[in-house]
């Protein structure tokens, strides 16, 4: 399964930016990665992973700002349609169980 993070968070004064900084370094450290500006994915193994994820997330928000969380099934990840730009991250984003390297 994967969460998909949507974020809009205010970049006005210094202590905003500073917030935005944080929050997005704390993201990564939960294993978060950018396929967009403000839109982060991660993978997770089952509900109560994403659960805790989504957990940690709400600890870690401002105080200001928009945040979102979508789960979705790999399947429905795997759909996902590319319209222009290109999809370059190193993590493996297919739903093949065994990978031979």
């Amino acid at each position: 399964m994967r969460s998909i993070l949507f974020f809009d968070l205010p970049t006005i004064t210094d202590s905003d930016r500073k917030h935005y900084r944080k929050f997005v370094t704390e993201i990564k450290k939960l294993g978060f990665y950018m396929i967009q500006e403000s839109v982060y994915v991660k993978m997770s193994i089952d509900h109560q992973t994403m659960d805790s994820t989504i957990q940690r997330i709400k600890q870690l928000s401002p105080k200001r700002g928009s945040i979102m969380v979508l789960n979705v099934t790999e399947k429905q990840f795997s759909q996902l349609n590319i319209i222009i730009g290109e999809n370059t991250t190193d993590v493996i984003e297919t739903t093949e169980r065994v990978v031979i390297l």
